[in-house]
């Protein structure tokens, strides 16, 4: 139990000198944005997931097979949308120097601008919009950024921290842990993870069902904008952890 809980500690308060650097914990916090957005997605925007993609891909299938909850079309729409922000995340990753810091900071400034601009049109539109064209603005402009997030990730690197998808980190802990007869689940990080998201969602929930409905969006866009501050001083950074991780 006692090593579970010091490697949920290292990966919120990592050491500065470690292989992935205060990497882990700005992974942290952009995993709770996911929570919050998808929230507001799903809450707000009437049945529709704009960072968990596995949800979307059956929320296509569920709207083929007739079910009049969900919408085909805004399924897609966000499919599509969180593609094309992973693609500009990857093209962009490249734009800069093969360092983790510059990485961070382009990518986490290009996701902060989608997500407030996201809020805006919230405040314009009206909550809750379950049709028109706002809607759909919505759900494109939050997509994208969680594309890029997510193309953010693939970049950097760093295991055990996946921001958007819980399911194959859950299946980590499982089946490498001890009862699984495993040597080691990384319980500790993988756990994190889980948690950023379940307490992501449920302030997003919260602050959508009773203060405002657009509320995850900013909330989640001050977390980030305060990450990219952050991520400016990183982003000159020469220890080890800026430089690319090999791919495995």
């Amino acid at each position: 139990m006692v090593a579970p809980l010091r490697d949920a500690w290292r990966t919120l308060v990592p050491d500065r000198d470690g292989p992935h650097g205060p990497l882990t914990t700005v992974l942290v916090a952009l995993t709770v944005v996911t929570g919050m957005v998808d929230a507001f997605s799903y809450l707000v925007l009437d049945h529709v997931f704009v960072a968990n993609m596995t949800g979307n891909v059956l929320f296509v299938a569920f709207a083929l097979a007739g079910a009049p909850e969900f919408s085909l079309l805004s399924s897609v729409v966000s499919l599509l949308a969180f593609v094309v922000g992973a693609t500009a995340a990857g093209r962009l990753s490249r734009r800069v120097r093969p360092h983790r810091g510059r990485q961070l900071f382009a990518l986490c400034a290009a996701e902060t601008v989608l997500l407030l601009a996201a809020y805006g049109c919230a405040l314009l539109v009206g909550l809750p919009a379950s049709t028109g064209v706002g809607r759909f603005v919505l759900i494109v402009l939050t997509a994208l950024a969680m594309g890029v997030q997510g193309g953010l990730v693939h970049r950097l690197g760093v295991p055990d921290l996946s921001t958007l998808v819980m399911t194959t980190t859950i299946i980590g802990m499982a089946t490498d842990s001890l009862p699984g007869a495993g040597r080691d689940g990384h319980v500790g990080p993988r756990l994190v993870s889980v948690l950023s998201l379940a307490v992501g969602a449920l302030v997003g929930g919260l602050t959508a069902r009773y203060v405002q409905p657009a509320l995850p969006l900013l909330v989640g866009g001050l977390i980030l904008a305060a990450v990219t501050a952050v991520a400016v001083r990183l982003a000159r950074s020469d220890g080890a952890w800026t430089r690319p991780r090999a791919k495995s």
